[in-house]
């Protein structure tokens, strides 16, 4: 889909109408709601140690599940050769293969199907000539995220069909990360879709808010790639210190950022405790607003959820559940952040209009 066929189309001539602007956002959002199931499953996928059940790449003809008895025991033979099998799950049948599998299945399965709900509305779209120009890029730029981060969940899975058959945290973290992009840039682009951004110089800490909980998501990636969510399971304390001396334990120093969970869980919480300014101090200084209101609304729901995971020592479904509301965080931060005078208190919104 490239540009000359965009223009051949006249697409550069487009004049979007309100009711193309909103059908196009309809379909961003849904498109929006698929990738957050899909990082909802993919937690699921990882908490219940499913990801390397699916030993190949078939992202064509992979999407058909085994239909015979034969097939799945062609499958768990690939699976028994690979180092998980070998060194964790020897003692695993088939049926505790397929209880794994599933999970992985359904995973693949969700992200073949976000890609044909973005890319057959996408073309019909375009060829009725109802993208613009600046939008069409938009898009693109969403489609090649898109189909990188199929390539890069390939890759992370790759990581773990090693010696060591644990996937690498970073590739997990990027793998996280680009969700995260594509999620956010599908729900902003609908914005702009729908509303008029007017930004105020007060709405600049709503806009700084995205930033951190995406960084902060990044390091819940990494701590959840160490493993390093139940080193730690006091809080607000860390074993009784507000900064473990083990901290700083590996040499050169930045290396514990990478490889100490300690260190990796220390950042985390330090977001955490930053967000906790920050967000009820946006609330404070919009108040009265919906996006204020969701967004604090959420934060303490989200923390609640952190702190419950950490004290009982990452339970799935409690860590499912948090990995869901660091996503919904995300959505809340950016909408408040896209407000701007929109999402400010009426006085505030008369101030920056004069």
């Amino acid at each position: 889909m490239s540009i000359k066929f965009f223009r051949a189309r006249g697409g550069h001539h487009c004049v979007m109408t309100t009711a193309d602007r909103r059908h196009i956002a309809t379909w961003l959002l849904a498109c929006a709601g698929l990738v957050y199931a899909m990082v909802v499953v993919g937690g699921v996928t990882r908490l219940t140690h499913s990801g390397l059940s699916m030993v190949e790449w078939q992202p064509l003809v992979g999407a058909l599940p085994p239909l015979s008895e034969a097939h799945w025991q062609e499958l768990f033979a690939k699976y028994r050769e690979t180092p998980e099998f070998r060194l964790v799950n020897h003692a695993m049948d088939l049926e505790g293969f397929k209880s794994i599998f599933w999970w992985e299945y359904f995973h693949r399965l969700l992200g073949r199907t976000i890609g044909l709900v973005f890319f057959l509305p996408f073309a019909l779209f375009l060829v009725k000539n109802k993208i613009d120009k600046p939008l069409f890029l938009k898009l693109s730029f969403i489609f090649v995220l898109g189909a990188l981060q199929g390539a890069l969940g390939w890759y992370m899975v790759k990581s773990g069909l090693v010696d060591d058959p644990r996937v690498s945290h970073f590739r997990l973290t990027a793998h996280l990360g680009v969700a995260l992009a594509i999620f956010a840039a599908e729900l902003w682009v609908a914005l702009d879709l729908l509303f008029e951004r007017n930004f105020s110089p007060r709405g600049r800490l709503e806009t700084l808010i995205p930033v951190v909980v995406f960084l902060m998501a990044l390091s819940g990636g990494m701590v959840a790639g160490l493993r390093a969510g139940s080193a730690y399971s006091t809080f607000p304390l860390m074993n009784g210190y507000v900064v473990p001396p083990e901290t700083l334990m590996l040499d050169p120093w930045w290396m514990n950022f990478l490889y100490n969970m300690a260190a990796v869980q220390l950042v985390h919480r330090s977001f955490f405790w930053l967000l906790a300014t920050l967000i009820p101090l946006a609330w404070w200084r919009s108040r009265g607003t919906v996006q204020g209101n969701v967004l604090l609304g959420v934060f303490i729901l989200q923390a609640s959820l952190g702190i419950s995971t950490l004290l009982l020592r990452v339970p799935v479904a409690l860590a499912a559940c948090h990995q869901a509301g660091a996503v919904l965080l995300f959505a809340a931060s950016l909408w408040a952040a896209h407000g701007g005078a929109r999402a400010a208190a009426p006085e505030y919104a008369a101030a920056a209009a004069a």
